[in-house]
């Protein structure tokens, strides 16, 4: 396989696979070709561009998206397939339907294949036939919440994912998910290398938690936090209705706080956000519980918002982990609610405590028209990745502009609230609530 150099002051690398030379001309009839040394910077912070010019460092650098004047597959003779894997997600649907016009109509690649269930789609013993894709059977997909293909969690035999795709003749294989999907098609890649076949591996992050690295934004986190907002204004209205009334939501974010953090601010009526960038400690001076009994003297009712990985501290038990490998987390808004009826029941203070967990319907809803157009974006970059031969990677928007992103540059860690950054800042600045609540 071909590559293209690494910006050596990055600590990740911004290489971009391909699995040999494009040699045929692109079927796209828009002629506005990107190319392959079509650079988007990674930093844009004035100072530092300065110093690197000055150093004269070469800026690290991602490739920029966009169809190529030459392609590597001929479209008449190629097979696509699209797998969604892990969690729902508004936009799901969208992705797929996007990624199969852009593939027929702009490309005419004739045969387009959904797999079902996730990577066990790829597994022939857990027995998911593949489907074959149509304008019919997209048509209307992007109208409805989940996803079309169906998914599942947890991973499957790589060298038989790679024996299914070798055997169905799969050219380019799309794979929409967030970390651990995006682990196994990385795993994928590499045994696709190993044998030296020529299929392309193409990720589409999807993550509701917004939480990949090097990717601004991803698709479905704009829905979210719409649906989140609206939340929070109803459990507000539930605790501004009793005396010390308390309204608790708790939101999704196993690692990464953003939809909280984004829909309290949003919204402007959450008292306290908890996530789990940032510590807190239930009890002493300096505590959560001591803040909220002090919010309730002074305005009679609070509303918390909390990520649902915040606060994993505060339990002693080893849940285990999932399907996924992900450590199963404790239930902390049940949590609160149990600690603040008893904090206040012993200080003989009479609290109505209303609890919210959204969670399930804001992941099954369908794409908000802003995520809709994001959805498209994505899937056609992808698609004129792929069919440049472009393997390994993922479609990512970062500075405003799409990029190509590898797949091990992204999944080495996740993007994380800056405790220091504007974005915690508005949250602190919004809520009104004690900058630190622990004791250190």
């Amino acid at each position: 396989m071909s590559t293209q150099p690494v910006f050596p002051q990055a600590d990740f690398s911004t290489r971009i696979d391909r699995l040999g030379p494009c040699k045929i001309p692109s079927p796209v009839s828009l002629r506005h070709f990107v190319a392959d040394s079509r650079r988007i910077v990674y930093d844009m912070d004035e100072e530092r561009l300065k110093t690197r010019a000055s150093e004269k460092q070469r800026l690290v650098s991602f490739e920029e998206a966009g169809p190529r004047e030459q392609v590597y597959f001929d479209p008449r003779e190629t097979t696509a397939a699209i797998v969604t894997c892990g969690g729902l997600c508004p936009g799901l649907n969208d992705v797929i339907r996007s990624l199969f016009h852009t593939l027929h109509y702009v490309y005419r690649v004739g045969d387009i294949r959904g797999i079902r269930f996730g990577y066990a789609g790829l597994n022939p013993i857990v027995g998911w036939p593949m489907i074959d894709l149509n304008p019919d059977t997209v048509r209307d997909i992007h109208e409805d919440g989940g996803t079309y293909l169906g998914s599942s969690r947890g991973p499957q035999p790589v060298e038989t994912m790679v024996d299914t795709l070798q055997k169905e003749g799969i050219d380019i294989l799309f794979t929409i998910g967030g970390d651990g999907t995006l682990r196994g098609a990385q795993a994928i890649y590499e045994e696709i290398t190993r044998r030296e076949l020529p299929i392309s591996v193409i990720g589409i992050p999807k993550t509701i938690d917004n939480d990949i690295n090097l990717v601004s934004r991803t698709f479905g986190f704009d829905t979210a936090v719409s649906e989140a907002a609206e939340s929070i204004r109803c459990v507000h209205t539930e605790a501004e209705a009793a005396v010390n009334g308390i309204g608790i939501v708790k939101l999704m974010g196993r690692h990464s706080g953003f939809i909280a953090a984004s829909a309290s601010i949003a919204q402007a009526d959450t008292n306290f956000v908890l996530v789990p960038e940032v510590p807190f400690e239930l009890d002493g001076p300096k505590g959560f519980l001591a803040a909220l009994q002090k919010r309730l003297k002074n305005r009679h009712h609070a509303v918390i918002v909390v990520a649902e990985g915040a606060g994993q501290n505060l339990f002693d038990k080893d849940t285990g982990t999932d399907a996924s490998g992900n450590k199963r987390l404790g239930d902390i808004g049940l949590l609160l609610k149990e600690k603040i009826a008893a904090h206040f029941d012993k200080l003989d203070i009479g609290v109505t405590i209303k609890y919210i967990d959204p969670s399930y319907i804001i992941r099954s809803v369908p794409a908000n028209p802003h995520d809709c157009v994001f959805c498209v974006f994505l899937a056609q970059q992808a698609v004129h990745a792929a069919m440049a031969g472009k393997t390994g990677m993922l479609v990512g928007n970062w500075n405003n502009r799409y990029v190509y992103i590898p797949i091990e540059s992204a999944t080495e860690k996740r993007k994380k609230i800056n405790p220091e950054g504007m974005l915690w800042l508005s949250v602190l600045q919004s809520t009104g609530q004690p900058e630190k609540m622990t004791s250190s």
